[in-house]
């Protein structure tokens, strides 16, 4: 689905007086993007370089009404006080900066998606393998590549913060085979690369699934239950008890994982314990259905970048 705004050139400049104001770094002064996606919905706003005054114009021209928000005009918000007192100059200025930072994070953004290419494999049960080296050179967009892994394997609702991944990327610097964490993932040197794991004690508790229900587990894994399922199941962590239970199973070779990833993996339960970990393409004899499992995670590794008009 496509959601049109009717942002415009006025607008961008306030948000950017706004970010100015509260200290934002580069990528908030670039200003909003004309292309956002979101969960089920692409954001699009393809007025962002036009005057307000002209959209105006074209509207009466046109005779077609529009809403007046009176909270517009309300001092009371900084978004109006702005309004108030920004004048042609102003926005000018503001939209050169926008327009600079804008160029600067579209080049930030494209260095990063060709590094996440090159030094990321990821996997679709929720764990990456990483080429440290590749990561640990490339200085400023290395930090931005494990902010991005954390966020994406970790579930994280906002950025990691520079000064942390800054240390992270040192700590593997200076000592390559010391095992560190970070926003809910583990960082663990395994076989020359390293292995980001989502940590099973920072996982989201079971989320109780019923015949034909749909949910999000851990802000990672989209799961479905069919209609035609005898009843319900939940799904969570496999977890250290989880992981006995198989110690006792046969597991199938022809889908090996990492031991390291066991613990945080989704498994499915039910009355009678531990039904499946489809992953690792095992079910408990009785079990008769099981959820789709899909790794959706809300931070892509790699996502649409930003976009100007």
């Amino acid at each position: 689905m496509h959601l049109l705004t009717a942002h415009h050139r006025e607008d961008q400049a306030e948000t950017y007086a706004i970010r100015r104001r509260a200290g934002s770094g580069g990528d908030g002064l670039a200003g909003m993007t004309a292309v956002r996606e979101l969960a089920g919905v692409r954001l699009v706003r393809p007025l962002l370089g036009v005057p307000k005054a002209r959209l105006k114009a074209f509207l009466a021209a046109e005779g077609q009404q529009y809403l007046d928000d009176p909270s517009n005009r309300n001092p009371v918000f900084e978004r109006s006080r702005l309004r108030l007192e920004t004048r042609g100059e102003e926005i000018d200025a503001a939209l050169a900066a926008v327009g600079a930072n804008a160029a600067a994070r579209i080049r930030r953004e494209g260095g990063l998606a060709a590094l996440l290419a090159r030094a990321v494999s990821l996997h679709p049960a929720g764990f990456a393998l990483i080429d440290l080296e590749l990561i640990a050179a490339a200085d400023g967009l290395g930090e931005l590549a494990l902010g991005r892994i954390a966020s994406t394997l970790g579930g994280a609702a906002y950025p990691i913060r520079r000064e942390r991944l800054a240390r992270l990327r040192r700590a593997f610097r200076e000592a390559p085979m010391r095992a560190r964490t970070l926003g809910g993932c583990r960082f663990v040197p395994w076989r020359g690369r390293v292995l980001a794991l989502r940590e099973a004690a920072r996982t989201a508790p079971p989320l109780s699934l019923t015949p034909g229900e749909a949910v999000l587990w851990d802000k990672r894994f989209a799961a479905t239950l069919p209609a035609t399922a005898p009843g319900p199941v939940s799904i969570g962590a496999l977890g250290a008890e989880g992981v006995i239970t198989l110690g006792h199973e046969p597991i199938d070779d022809g889908n090996p994982l990492p031991r390291l990833a066991y613990p945080a993996l989704p498994a499915v339960w039910d009355d009678n314990g531990l039904a499946a970990v489809p992953h690792l393409c095992w079910r408990r004899a009785t079990t008769v259905c099981v959820p789709a499992l899909t790794f959706r995670p809300l931070v892509s590794l790699s996502s649409a970048g930003f976009t100007v008009v």
